[in-house]
C-alpha cells in the first residue's frame, strides 16, 4: 500500500520505538512483576486521574471486560451513539460476550445529548424489562467523523447517569486525539466517567496494547474478566515498552495528523462531485459524501486501491480517511488529485 488511510492503526512502529522495545526490562505481568507495564499503567492513571489500572492486548477487549464488570444481569442495557464502533464492529461484543442488550441513539456526529439519553432510556419499570446499566462513550467518534465529546455534554450526561444509577464508560481510543485538538487535559475527559481506557495502537504507533482505568475495585474485577478472556500474559513489557514510547513522544504529534486531515478536507470541499465541510474535521478522521456522479462509494474505492491508494467505504455514497503518522503533505495531495480523477472519468494520474 502507497498511501493507507484505512485506519490509523496501519502503520509501523519508528526505529526509536522499536530500540525501546527491544531495550524493555521484563517481568511476570500476571505477577505485577513487569516493570516496563506497572510503568506504563502508573503514567496512565496519572494522566488519566483514576485510581487503578490494567495493561490489555486491545481497546476491544477493554470494552468487553469494562462491560462485564459493570453489568449485573443478562440483559442489561449498554447505551451506545448508533454507529459506535463497540456497538457495531466488535464481532457483536455486547451480546454474544457480555449478553447485554444494546441500545443505539441517534444523534449527530456520534454525540448525544442528556435529553435524548433520557429519552432512550425512557421511564417504564417492571420485572420484564431490562435494567439499564452503562452509557458508553467513544472518544473521540469513530463514524461521527472524529468529533470530540464536550466537557458540558459529558457532565450533564453524567447528571442522568446518577439520576439512574448507571455508571459511565469512556471507549478512549483517539482520547489523546481530542486532548490535542482541545487542550483539554484528559484528566478533565475523564473526571465525568467511572471506566475509561486509551489505546496505543491508533495514532500514537505502537504495535498493540491498551490501559484500562477506573477505581481499585473495579480493576481488581476487571483482572477476572482479563483472565478468562485470555488477556493474561507474561515478559509483556516489550509490548509496553512501545505504549510507553508513543506515550512520552507521540502525543504531540498528532497535531500534524490534524492538520493533513483538514488539508484533505479542503481540497474535497472543491470537487463537484464530494460533500464535506472541513468546519466537521475536528481531529484526523475525514468522512466525505459522493454527489452526482456514477460511481459508488464501494467503486471508487476499489478504483483508489488500483493505485495503491486505500480508504474505507462505508456504504454507497460514503467513505472515510483517517490521517495517522505515515501520511504526509504530499499524499493528501495525491489522494485529493485522484479522487478527482476518478470521479471524473479519467485515468488517474501516474
Amino acid at each position: 500500500m502507497t498511501i493507507d488511510l484505512f485506519s490509523d492503526t496501519n502503520y509501523d512502529p519508528t526505529p526509536a520505538m522499536r530500540k525501546a522495545m527491544y531495550k524493555a526490562e521484563v517481568g511476570n505481568e500476571v505477577a505485577g512483576e513487569d516493570p516496563t507495564v506497572n510503568r506504563l499503567i502508573e503514567k496512565v492513571c496519572t494522566i488519566l486521574g483514576k485510581e487503578a489500572g490494567v495493561f490489555m492486548p486491545s481497546g476491544t477487549m477493554c470494552n468487553g471486560v469494562a462491560y462485564r464488570v459493570w453489568c449485573q444481569r443478562p440483559g442489561d442495557r449498554i447505551f451506545f451513539d448508533k454507529y459506535a464502533h463497540a456497538a457495531n464492529m466488535a464481532a457483536g461484543l455486547p451480546c454474544g460476550l457480555v449478553g447485554a442488550t444494546p441500545v443505539g441513539i441517534e444523534c449527530e456526529k456520534g454525540i448525544f445529548s442528556a435529553e435524548q439519553l433520557q429519552s432512550a432510556i425512557g421511564e417504564r419499570k417492571g420485572y420484564n424489562l431490562p435494567q439499564e446499566r452503562i452509557v458508553s462513550i467513544e472518544q473521540t467518534t469513530n463514524l461521527g467523523g472524529g468529533a470530540v465529546w464536550p466537557v458540558s455534554t459529558l457532565q450533564s450526561i453524567q447528571q442522568v447517569a446518577l439520576r439512574h444509577k448507571m455508571v459511565i464508560h469512556m471507549d478512549g481510543a483517539r482520547l489523546f486525539n481530542a486532548v490535542i485538538a482541545t487542550r483539554i487535559s484528559a484528566q478533565k475527559f475523564c473526571r465525568y466517567t467511572d471506566s475509561v481506557w486509551v489505546d496505543f495502537s491508533k495514532g500514537l504507533g505502537a504495535p498493540m496494547g491498551a490501559v484500562l482505568c477506573g477505581s481499585k475495585a473495579f480493576i481488581d474485577t476487571a483482572w477476572y474478566y482479563k483472565f478468562q478472556q485470555g488477556g493474561a500474559m507474561h515478559q509483556v513489557g516489550i509490548l509496553a515498552a512501545g505504549c510507553l514510547y508513543a506515550l512520552e513522544n507521540h502525543r504531540e504529534r498528532l497535531a500534524e495528523d490534524h492538520e493533513h486531515a483538514q488539508l484533505l478536507a479542503q481540497l474535497l470541499k472543491n470537487h463537484p462531485h464530494v460533500l464535506i465541510n472541513p468546519k466537521d474535521i475536528e481531529t484526523n478522521i475525514v468522512i466525505f459524501r459522493l454527489h452526482n456522479t456514477k460511481l459508488t462509494a464501494y467503486q471508487l474505492a476499489h478504483a483508489l486501491l488500483g493505485r495503491g491508494i486505500r480508504l474505507l467505504a462505508l456504504d454507497d455514497n460514503k467513505l472515510r480517511a483517517i490521517v495517522h503518522q505515515g501520511i504526509s503533505q504530499h499524499d493528501i495531495h495525491t489522494v485529493s488529485q485522484a479522487i478527482q480523477y476518478a470521479l471524473n472519468g479519467s485515468s488517474l494520474p501516474a
